[in-house]
């Protein structure tokens, strides 16, 4: 089998049936599978993919294992010779994995290979692309200077080696993966990814970005005014220091003096939603139930430059192929007057976010 597609979830019902849509489409000329890993979610997450995705093999753990060991109970069962690493929350267009393979082509000593990552506005996510949290790095971010943290000399639109990735979207052989011990899972949350990305560095293999190829991740980087994010993150960078560094007070006490600000700031991590005055819809459907809501249907994308500010765009991917609608969200991004929704496939809800500090809404009809 060429691939094996790993989905950690955790109680995204919603966002993880779009996801399952969106991948099912991209591997239909690939050997591959889907896995999901259900870190014992209390909604209905399990019952939705038994009943629409009959095809995904799912397991389902008993309590919250965390990401690291989900992804590698995930990987114990995977039989492709590579993985592709995925969260629940995003939407890839039906040639990534294709257009991945190809790209991955052109080094002999790959290790990871990843994309360009998007928030639901269409803004390029920074996290796409890291730097190795050196002490030096790691501090400055501490304290807001997040520059550096970030490959910032490599075009969101181009392609070039970097050192780290994010874990909402990662590819790599998996024999690399069981070479470097896949996730360490000292860590719960957050720094996994970074990890892991380092120690392939350190293996003698080079992770490649590859920008061409665009994919949603609704919920981006969380934001550093959030309390418990801030000491989740930091304690797991506390945790790779101690692998990978000697010992540092001045990072330890930059950490400590971070995560006392972070808590004494507003908790920013709800969902932001743009102003709607008006909604429209792309679509070649009839949808009744929208009828109140939508005050003129468009039949093409190339329409949206007509419509009023304000307006909240559904795009229904019974009719668009979800490449077009990330496509069409990424080219809208400088309008900033306009939101967007995604309408599922055979569903009765539209989802998505107005900022890549939260995870956005969910709505139903």
């Amino acid at each position: 089998m060429k691939l094996s597609i790993i989905i950690l979830n955790y109680n995204v019902h919603y966002f993880l049936e779009l996801c399952l849509q969106s991948v099912s489409a991209a591997i239909t000329n690939l050997e591959a599978e889907i896995i999901v890993v259900d870190n014992n979610s209390s909604d209905q997450s399990c019952a939705m993919v038994k009943q629409k995705f009959p095809n995904v093999k799912l397991i389902q753990n008993k309590e919250n294992l965390g990401f690291s060991r989900g992804n590698n109970i995930g990987v114990q069962q995977a039989k492709g010779q590579f993985l592709c690493i995925l969260n629940p929350d995003t939407v890839v267009p039906e040639d990534c994995f294709e257009q991945l393979f190809e790209f991955s082509k052109i080094k002999n000593d790959l290790g990871l290979f990843a994309c360009r990552l998007v928030d639901g506005t269409g803004c390029f996510l920074p996290e796409s692309k890291r730097q190795i949290p050196t002490p030096k790095v790691a501090i400055k971010k501490v304290f807001g200077f997040d520059k550096s943290y970030y490959v910032s000399d490599l075009k969101p639109n181009t392609s070039g080696i970097v050192p780290v990735f994010v874990g909402a979207f990662m590819m790599l052989e998996k024999q690399i993966y069981q070479q470097v011990g896949g996730f360490d899972e000292d860590y719960f949350m957050y720094g996994e990814d970074i990890d892991l990305s380092y120690k392939i560095v350190k293996a003698g293999f080079d992770n490649m970005y590859y920008g061409p190829i665009k994919v949603i991740h609704f919920k981006g980087e969380s934001t550093l005014k959030d309390a418990n994010y801030a000491q989740r993150f930091y304690g797991a960078m506390q945790i790779f220091y101690k692998k990978h560094f000697k010992r540092n007070v001045v990072f330890d006490a930059a950490v400590w003096v971070g995560i006392k600000i972070a808590k004494h700031l507003n908790n920013n991590a709800f969902a932001e939603i743009k102003p709607v005055r008006n909604h429209t819809i792309v679509s070649d459907k009839n949808y009744p139930e929208l009828e109140n809501k939508i005050a003129k249907p468009l039949n093409k994308v190339s329409e949206l430059s007509k419509i009023e500010a304000d307006t909240q765009v559904i795009l229904d991917a019974n009719y668009l192929s979800f490449k077009t609608i990330i496509e069409t969200i990424i080219n809208s991004e400088k309008n900033k007057n306009l939101s967007f929704r995604i309408l599922p496939k055979n569903s009765n809800f539209i989802l998505g976010s107005d900022s890549s500090k939260s995870r956005g809404e969910v709505l139903h009809f």
